[in-house]
């Protein structure tokens, strides 16, 4: 009997290098970074201010391309696509969720969440069907119809989130989600990750704040642009270890 086939990893770093600049000016953010994620895995990214974190972040998320090395995601070598490519790998295959939440002023959450699926053509009745379920999903679902300033801090950040997952991608991609969340808002919004990780979805995660690293499986320290530490904390396979069965449900009525 044949030995059941691996999965392909979400994304692979290979010697990935970034520099800005040229000559005597260069800057070198990134050095040889070798990195693979795989499917369902819960990763955060840590360091100080200038340790290479944010670099880090907007090359996964194809909002940038490295000077050296490769970046698979997917299978996908997006290190070597255009910027129309590039734009359709991170309407399809990321779900970015930011510390700012980004969500369009005096439009409702419906409409903020149905935006990713407008820009991929998704006809208006299963678009506007995937939306109200994104919001559901996160506990939202009551304030679908409210447009950002009707809304908390916690609750932005969770109609950010049900953005995010609403094209399926291949990836959740976060920066410091929490970082504008007072304590009990931040571990909500915590608690919804750890749900989506639970169900298989694959999320990369920047921090700065070891309460919040301690919800991932594993956590990697950058230190000068490079990986000081690579940590695993939970088997890949295991639930999320800060799981708690029911919060997002309970706050649904929130």
């Amino acid at each position: 009997m044949s030995a059941p086939r691996r999965r392909r990893p979400t994304l692979v770093l290979k010697g990935v290098s970034k520099s800005y600049g040229a000559g005597e000016i260069s800057v070198r953010a990134l050095t040889d970074i070798e990195l693979v994620v795989e499917r369902g895995d819960f990763v955060a990214v840590m360091g100080s201010s200038g340790s290479g974190k944010s670099t880090l972040m907007n090359l996964i998320g194809c909002l940038d391309a490295p000077t050296e090395g490769r970046y698979l995601l997917e299978g996908i070598d997006v290190s070597r696509l255009d910027d129309v490519e590039l734009a359709f790998i991170r309407n399809r295959k990321i779900g970015f969720v930011f510390q700012s939440y980004n969500l369009v002023p005096r439009t409702s959450a419906l409409r903020n969440v149905e935006l990713p699926l407008i820009y991929a053509r998704v006809p208006k009745q299963e678009r506007r069907e995937r939306a109200e379920a994104a919001l559901v999903a996160v506990g939202v679902g009551h304030r679908m119809q409210h447009v950002p300033a009707e809304l908390s801090g916690g609750q932005q950040q969770r109609v950010a989130i049900a953005r995010a997952i609403v094209t399926q991608p291949a990836l959740i991609l976060a920066d410091e989600p929490t970082g504008n969340l007072d304590t009990a808002a931040g571990a909500e919004v915590m608690q919804i990750f750890s749900r989506l990780n639970a169900e298989g979805r694959t999320v990369v995660m920047i921090t700065h704040e070891p309460e919040i690293a301690s919800y991932a499986k594993r956590v990697i320290h950058l230190l000068d642009g490079r990986i000081d530490a690579d940590r695993r904390t939970t088997p890949l396979t295991a639930l999320p270890p800060l799981l708690v069965a029911g919060d997002v449900a309970k706050t649904e009525t929130a």
